[in-house]
């Protein structure tokens, strides 16, 4: 199940060149610079600022909700971007789709022509995910390109691959890891991990406990 493209377009690379608003942006920001009012470093400061800020942790936190709190994962799988609103969460794109995996189904995201990407919940994208193989291959194999992640899903298993777009983005609810009933909403995500929000990996397992 993909979310439809417009495939007649030729793949974009690996890395793109800047779009009009990027290039808009480099100008007017190279102006700035030129006439005083900014200065590289502070450029710098700002882009460093938000980059550290720009963390899984949000994500982490929703679905570590979803899975202790049933009325707030139903209206997270109903309609996700005014359900994190509650979280004081918002997203880039108009439209948040929050999917959950289950022992018979399992969800993978993928932008095939770009990157569109979840930052504010997921932090930066990894560099394989804007990768040209990746993007082609999630499509086309997702089950080789999820083996090759490390993970292996029993065949019976039906594979759900969701084509992010500039208007909407997809949150992957993983799998609860069992043994898990006696922790914390904040120690439940830390056993979340972006790769998992996107669905090529599970939640992490609780490390066993020593007596």
């Amino acid at each position: 199940m993909t979310e439809p493209h417009d495939h007649s377009r030729d793949p974009q690379p690996d890395h793109p060149e800047p779009g009009p608003q990027a290039r808009r942006g480099m100008a007017i920001q190279a102006l700035l610079i030129e006439k005083g009012h900014l200065t590289a470093d502070k450029v710098r400061e700002a882009v460093e600022r938000l980059d550290m800020q720009n963390t899984p942790a949000r994500g982490q936190q929703v679905v570590a909700r979803a899975w202790t709190d049933p009325d707030f994962k139903a209206r997270l799988l109903e309609n996700a971007k005014i359900a994190i609103a509650d979280l004081d969460i918002d997203v880039e794109a108009p439209n948040l789709v929050a999917v959950e995996n289950t022992d018979k189904i399992h969800n993978v995201v993928v932008c095939t022509l770009c990157s569109c990407y979840p930052t504010a919940l997921l932090g930066l994208s990894p560099a394989w995910y804007k990768s040209l193989e990746y993007r082609s291959r999630a499509v086309s194999e997702p089950r080789n390109v999820l083996k090759e992640f490390g993970l292996k899903l029993d065949p019976d298993v039906q594979i759900r691959v969701y084509d992010s777009t500039a208007n909407m983005r997809y949150l992957v609810v993983s799998q609860r890891p069992s043994g898990t009933g006696d922790l914390t909403e904040e120690e439940l995500a830390d056993l979340v991990t972006r790769d998992s929000m996107i669905g090529v990996a599970r939640a992490r397992s609780p490390e066993p406990t020593t007596v």
